[in-house]
């Protein structure tokens, strides 16, 4: 068994703004800094929430995300590209009005969620299932059993964990809550993902509650 700890980046500008993020290098902005510092103080004051590994996804809002953590800790995550979120290709940078706007026969079909389909030049939900679940299996690998792996990523990796361990298919919409920096834990056994908890957010006690991209 290795133990799973995955967390949201922080809040950003485009999450207010209901923009699509994608892979686009966007920054935290001060509420997801001040989520930063909420989850590094918890985690840092928690023996039992220390990582044996600790891996980020590359894109800068989650490796602002886990900077405080690393610092608390007194080590740099190790960035994988594996962890980033989906890419939305054209749509990367646009609000649900501008893409309707722009591709009115396409975006019905978007709105169906459907596992082979993707936004011109993206990752259709299952090629992104594919990418992330091989990301995960490899750090679960390298860490080995007994151990504990802590991911700092974005909402669609941690959509397509929790369809994953709950058996759900890849069409349809989100059904689970992904708050900013929520903890997550997850366990992998035997090939086979658990999950122990889900959405803790109660580090951001007293801040803005965090929103959904």
């Amino acid at each position: 068994m290795t133990e799973l700890i995955v967390i949201r980046h922080g809040e950003t500008d485009w999450n207010r703004q209901q923009r699509f993020q994608g892979q686009i290098d966007v920054p935290l902005n001060a509420q997801g800094q001040a989520q930063a510092a909420a989850l590094a103080a918890r985690r840092a004051a928690d023996a039992a929430l220390q990582a044996d590994l600790f891996v980020s996804s590359d894109l800068q809002r989650a490796r602002q995300t886990a900077a405080p953590l690393g610092t608390a800790w007194q080590r740099e995550p190790q960035l994988l590209a594996g962890l980033r979120e989906q890419a939305f290709g054209e749509w990367e940078g646009l609000d649900g009005p501008t893409i309707r706007e722009r591709w009115p026969e396409f975006w019905p079909r978007w709105l169906e969620h459907r596992a082979d389909e993707c936004a011109p030049g993206g990752e259709t939900p299952r090629q992104f299932h594919t990418r992330v679940l091989a990301a995960v299996q490899g750090l679960v690998e390298a860490a080995g059993p007994g151990r504990r792996v802590v991911l700092v990523t974005h909402g669609g990796v941690l959509d397509m964990l929790w369809r994953t361990a709950r058996g759900e298919p890849l069409d349809g919409l989100r059904r689970c809550e992904i708050p900013n920096t929520g903890i997550n834990r997850l366990r992998w056994v035997g090939g086979t993902l658990h999950i122990d908890s889900w959405a803790d957010a109660s580090h951001l006690e007293g801040l803005a509650p965090p929103l959904r991209p």
